[in-house]
């Protein structure tokens, strides 16, 4: 049954939503996938093994989590556990629902209150910062595509230090205007093939994604005109590449696929935000900008380009600029990253105890999200938390969301515990994991475990690495310090440093502590190139405080000393 109706509820799975009346819920990602899950099984009794199962694989969760889950479901529904009316828990057993689902035909919603034709989507799916990055145009020669998909440009591939790109992951949620026409406009006879594929798109995992990926093209195949089938194929191909480790190929093609229907319609802020999500996942931030400046003058409503646009302002160094963007949107619950982007947002700007708290509570609410599996060791590590800093990396590895960054990371606090053969495997893990990005080539050459690499490989990589193109990420200067670093030239390493700042590169808690850059502390510069990172921080952070925007939690601090924000 795609559309349902339970009691009061109307659920339309196909579009991952739920209505009472007029207004749509805000059931998204784990507490859609749980509700989901309770559908299917109809009034029976769900196990926990089985919740586990269906709705977290692979991560491996507990009871206590899938309870906590459920929690947050009844909110979202207006349920109490006391007096249930949704979802009941069966003692010791797991939980079923209330009253029997009932197939019903599709609600159409009310035209006042949904988004446009262009927005990216159902409050389930990975939003577009979104990346996400989610997370949130004009065509160029390589959009309007001529050229097979490839692998690509190795200059595109920069491993994004900071984060990668919370924007660039939460783009998937296009999902809903794949399906969408005018209610004037013939129906295809793909109809069908794209709600599953939609279905499948919007469940945020690899193997249901590659299902998503074999419907589209067949979609393309019964109906080849279909502007609906190369959106969707285009979204899943560079969710592939950006947040499932695929093959880079697949995101040059989704680039070819927006561009060609931006081609027959010029005007589809869907295609220009699909384009942009494309060029992010590529490391192509001038144009990813471009795009998603181009799909909001078409569809300012589109609050998940917003925030995409939002994370590439982060990573431009406008932090203030980017937390009042990603809370200005009006249904941060449907943006997947969004709270992982605040919270990274607050940590760069020294407000650490907030960010903390943030980054605490979503490593526990999202167990499932990359992103917020990275921030909390991280935000440890850079506080000078190492032992949490492990623990919580532990915690974050066996969830089943492998990411470079998550081993990189691993790699840093085994160097920082002296363990070197096993930072060298981490490193290497991390490189396997993408074999294409600059960066984890670079740091998989200067750890290895057999030693130092010889001066021949350092000057041959860093020749490649400045021949590459910076495409507007701070990633790149970074690389070449580490290597000018390793070719013992300090004061060249930390002119690099500058220029990652003149980018963006904002993170001088991280400069503090990492291994990766101890010998250049003691070098002259050192300390003139952090001041002059926390001089730019200094003054947004007092923007933002000084500000009618500012969060609640930093309501008690002084806009004046800086001392007050820590």
């Amino acid at each position: 049954m795609t559309s349902v109706q339970l009691l009061d509820l109307h659920i339309d799975r196909a579009l991952q939503q739920v209505r009472r009346g007029d207004a749509v819920l805000p059931v998204s990602g784990l507490s859609w996938r749980l509700l989901d899950c309770l559908l299917e099984h109809g009034t029976n009794v769900v196990d926990f093994d089985t919740l586990a199962r269906e709705v977290w694989a692979p991560a491996v969760v507990g009871e206590d989590a899938i309870s906590q889950r459920v929690k947050l479901l009844r909110q979202a529904l207006g349920d109490d556990s006391r007096q249930p009316r949704y979802v009941r828990s069966v003692r010791g057993r797991g939980y079923q629902l209330c009253a029997p689902p009932q197939a019903c035909a599709p609600v159409a919603p009310p035209a006042a209150s949904e988004p446009s034709a262009a927005t990216h989507g159902t409050a389930s799916t990975p939003s577009t910062p979104s990346t996400p990055s989610t997370a949130i145009n004009a065509v160029t020669a390589a959009a309007a595509g001529a050229a097979a998909p490839s692998e690509g440009p190795q200059r595109r591939l920069h491993a994004r230090w900071a984060w990668l790109a919370a924007g660039v992951a939460a783009a998937g949620g296009i999902i809903a205007v794949i399906v969408q026409r005018p209610d004037n406009a013939a129906h295809s006879p793909a109809d069908p093939v794209l709600q599953r594929a939609a279905y499948y798109a919007g469940i945020g995992q690899a193997s249901n994604n590659d299902r998503a990926i074999t419907l589209y093209r067949q979609a393309l195949q019964i109906d080849p005109d279909s502007s609906a089938a190369r959106r969707g194929l285009a979204r899943a191909l560079a969710a592939d590449a950006c947040l499932f480790n695929g093959r880079p190929g697949n995101a040059q093609e989704a680039l070819q696929l927006a561009g060609q229907v931006l081609q027959a319609a010029p005007d589809d802020a869907a295609a220009h935000a699909l384009r942009g999500y494309a060029h992010d996942c590529l490391g192509a931030m001038p144009q990813a900008i471009a795009d998603y400046e181009q799909a909001l003058l078409r569809d300012p409503d589109d609050e998940r380009t917003r925030a995409s646009l939002a994370y590439l302002q982060q990573e431009q160094g406008h932090l203030a600029q980017a937390l009042k963007a990603n809370l200005s949107l009006r249904a941060p619950e449907r943006i997947r990253f969004r709270d992982v982007q605040v919270a990274r947002e607050l940590e760069l700007l020294g407000f650490t105890d907030a960010a903390a708290r943030r980054h605490a509570r979503n490593f526990q609410l999202y167990p499932d999200n990359v992103f917020s599996n990275i921030a909390w060791p991280r935000a440890l590590m850079n506080m000078g938390e190492q032992d949490k800093a492990r623990q919580a990396l532990d915690q974050a590895l066996a969830r089943g969301t492998p990411h470079p960054q998550l081993l990189r990371l691993h790699g840093e606090l085994l160097l920082m515990g002296g363990d070197r053969q096993g930072a060298a495997e981490a490193f290497e893990q991390a490189r396997l994991l993408r074999p294409l990005q600059s960066l984890g080539k670079t740091l998989g050459g200067l750890q290895q475990g057999s030693g130092t690499p010889s001066p021949e490989w350092i000057a041959a990589r860093l020749r490649e690495v400045t021949a590459q193109a910076d495409d507007g990420w701070s990633d790149a200067a970074v690389e070449r310090a580490l290597l000018h670093q390793a070719q013992g030239d300090a004061g060249v390493a930390i002119a690099d440093l500058h220029r990652a700042v003149d980018a963006g590169f904002r993170d001088a808690a991280w400069l503090r502590v990492t291994p990766l850059f101890a010998p250049l502390r003691q070098a002259p510069g050192w300390e003139r190139l952090l001041a002059r990172i926390e001089v730019d921080v200094a003054a947004q952070r007092a923007q933002v405080l000084a500000a009618s925007w500012r969060p609640d939690d930093l309501k008690g601090l002084s806009a004046t000393p800086a001392a007050g924000t820590r």
